[in-house]
């Protein structure tokens, strides 16, 4: 069974997560994960500039205001995102497991917290298969279908509602055959903007082209 951090890695580049594979992991470093904390704070920080001031986030006090408060009026599921019912929650299904960082009961559904920064719109391809593995997961435990979950970027105030649809299911089947099918190192990719920052490209080393390219809004 496959971790979904490993199909969301999978999406990205199969390389990258056949050598994660063969290291040790680390805990997250502690910027990660302060700024996932701010996921659970939106109310304070919304309240109360001081807070706010002080808080890790990537963005101006301003605009994270504006973005975090047109969320709130725009998402029904604001009280359960903000309370939710389960935090950090494991969670097991037929393919896939891991930790959601939120679980909403009522209508159940998942949200999964992302550190980094937000595409222009929807969420980058790697986070969707993700989304999709935590969501396939829950459906699978609870016997009931799962139709969408929610992405949030909280050091940018950004909190995006994600369809499941048939294209995003498809592009998780997808990673799920990568993640199964990998048992050597796969074949370097063409270009390295996304090995900029991946803590194994000296071990791998490719030609580049931009980041966002590769990362793809979806």
């Amino acid at each position: 069974m496959h971790a979904f951090r490993d199909v969301e890695t999978a999406a990205y580049c199969p390389r990258k997560l056949y050598y994660r594979r063969q290291t040790a992991q680390e805990d997250p470093p502690d910027r990660v994960e302060r700024r996932r904390e701010l996921a659970f704070r939106y109310e304070r920080l919304l309240a109360d500039r001081a807070a706010l001031r002080a808080a890790p986030i990537a963005v101006t006090p301003t605009q994270f205001r504006s973005r975090l408060g047109a969320a709130k009026a725009r998402l029904g599921a604001w009280d359960g995102l903000v309370d939710p019912d389960g935090r950090e929650v494991f969670l097991s299904g037929r393919e896939c497991r891991g930790v959601a960082h939120k679980l909403l009961e009522d209508d159940p559904t998942v949200s999964l917290v992302f550190t980094g920064e937000p595409p222009d719109q929807g969420v980058w391809h790697p986070q969707s298969v993700r989304l999709v593995a935590a969501a396939k997961a829950l459906a699978w435990e609870r016997e009931t279908p799962v139709e969408r979950a929610f992405a949030e970027y909280p050091a940018h105030g950004v909190i995006r509602e994600v369809e499941l649809t048939t294209r995003r299911r498809a592009a998780y089947r997808e990673a799920v055959r990568t993640a199964g099918a990998i048992d050597g190192p796969p074949a370097r990719v063409d270009n390295d903007a996304k090995c900029a920052a991946c803590e194994f490209s000296d071990q791998c080393g490719v030609r580049t082209r931009s980041l966002r390219s590769l990362l793809g809004g979806d």
